[in-house]
């Protein structure tokens, strides 16, 4: 039998565009016979049953416009990817697959294929997947940094413009078509929200509910029944059974955010949900099953958790179905400008203000400022201009050689002959208060995410709010 099929299909012109030339790879004969059945008057293709012909072909003739590549759990992809990849760096492939393996579609993803097609799957899918690149090919759209805004909800949008979040885009997008647990790592304010959000629309289950659940801002003793629910008389105030969270999201996707902060308790809990989709409401032995896609994010680092004990390794690999990882706003300087001109029209909306232009020196400032709260600060101090209308005091407020003007940070007048170590004390108060005050005001005074960024505890961070009189300053809500 020839180690490669080739069908080359008469080329026909299309009143579109010319056919485009399409390889395909796949070992099974009878899926490739009908690859060949449907696609073939549509495309010129040529059709291979062996790697090595396959590498022949792209080594001998022309790039073609696409490969279709079939992975199979009997043979390693990786090999054979990586050297296609070195290759012809520039050659767009689709994956099928009959696998939704954390390691093949983890390897695949980062190796940029443009899509992928799950096995069992009839000819419309794998034409859809096809066409969707062709025609953004037709269109010659340029790898751009222009701005790009996908509304998600009347609220949200997801926007980006660098070529690092438009990777991140990318790989969201591939995910979401695999139903499995996805953990989304990033500092307070990257916008791990929006970015779960966007794998929810982007999934099979975006027709259904997406609910949100802070795993941080419940009280641990409430946490359980929020997720999971009671029973009539479970405990005292029970007065009605309630259903919980999970129960309510069946059918869609759950976002976990905090995830790290959830009370060991209700981690083994979770990892019964995430193994087997079942679980049992408080009060109740009867188990109960739901199809629920989970989505969890955190900002700490969950490898130190582990290793304080503090997190389950068993449920962090099973979280970890696979892991986006959003870079802060400090490593993608370049999308300050463009994100700034957007959060100003979303401002002038929301307030009914016409929009304010933004001076070379302010985009100059606001390029240099390290962003410790990254968007959501971004988003704050483009409000607080907005509100204010004039540029001067967000230079002051961000330019590196201003201290904090709050009333905490004006420094207290150390008494003559106080000696060395007083000055050095009263020199640490007034630099911790403005850090604390900077931290707070990037994060728009969110208590808890501030004492995350801090990296303290939460009830340390109320005293040193408390000793140093801190306020919110001209924060827009």
């Amino acid at each position: 039998m020839s180690a490669a099929l080739s069908y080359p299909v008469s080329a026909l012109k299309s009143s579109a565009r010319s056919r485009s030339q399409i390889l395909i790879l796949e070992p099974d004969l009878a899926v490739l016979d009908y690859l060949r059945l449907t696609l073939g008057s549509q495309y010129s293709l040529n059709l291979f049953s062996e790697e090595q012909a396959l590498l022949d072909r792209l080594e001998k003739a022309e790039q073609p416009d696409l490969l279709l590549l079939a992975l199979h759990t009997s043979r390693d992809p990786l090999p054979l990817l990586t050297h296609i990849r070195c290759t012809k760096p520039h050659l767009p492939i689709i994956v099928l697959s009959c696998s939704a393996e954390l390691r093949d579609l983890e390897m695949v993803i980062r190796l940029g294929v443009r899509g992928i097609v799950m096995k069992p799957f009839i000819g419309s899918d794998v034409e859809q997947a096809i066409e969707e690149h062709l025609s953004a090919a037709d269109k010659n759209v340029p790898a751009s940094d222009a701005l790009k805004e996908i509304p998600l909800n009347e609220t949200h949008s997801f926007v980006r413009s660098s070529k690092r979040m438009r990777d991140l885009e990318a790989q969201a997008a591939l995910v979401a078509r695999a139903d499995i647990p996805l953990l989304i790592l990033g500092e307070s304010g990257t916008g791990k929200e929006i970015l779960a959000l966007y794998t929810h629309k982007m999934s099979a289950r975006s027709q259904n509910i997406f609910l949100k659940v802070n795993c941080a801002a419940v009280p641990a003793d409430l946490l359980e029944s929020e997720l999971f629910g009671y029973e009539q008389g479970a405990f005292t105030g029970a007065v009605k059974t309630k259903p919980g969270k999970f129960e309510v999201c069946t059918g869609g996707t759950i976002f976990l955010d905090e995830i790290g902060e959830m009370p060991a308790i209700l981690q083994a809990k979770l990892l019964q949900v995430l193994q087997d989709g079942t679980f049992s409401r408080l009060g109740s032995r009867s188990p109960m099953k739901v199809d629920v896609r989970v989505i969890a994010a955190t900002n700490i680092n969950m490898k130190e958790a582990m290793a304080n004990k503090t997190f389950r390794e068993d449920l962090y690999y099973r979280l970890n179905g696979f892991t986006l990882s959003i870079p802060p706003l400090r490593e993608r300087r370049e999308e300050i400008p463009v994100l700034s001109e957007y959060f100003m029209r979303k401002g002038a909306r929301r307030y009914g203000r016409e929009p304010l232009s933004f001076s070379a020196n302010l985009l100059n400032v606001l390029s240099e400022h390290s962003w410790p709260g990254n968007l959501r600060e971004l988003e704050n101090v483009v409000n607080r201009y907005l509100v204010l209308g004039e540029e001067r005091s967000i230079v002051e407020e961000l330019s590196p050689s201003t201290a904090y003007q709050g009333a905490a940070a004006v420094p207290q007048e150390v008494p003559n002959g106080a000696g060395l170590k007083a000055m050095v004390r009263n020199l640490k108060g007034d630099a911790e208060s403005t850090a604390i005050a900077q931290v707070l005001e990037g994060v728009g005074w969110n208590r808890k995410a501030a004492a995350n960024d801090l990296q303290i505890s939460y009830k340390a961070l109320l005293y040193k709010i408390k000793q140093y009189d801190l306020s919110p300053r001209n924060h827009a809500s």
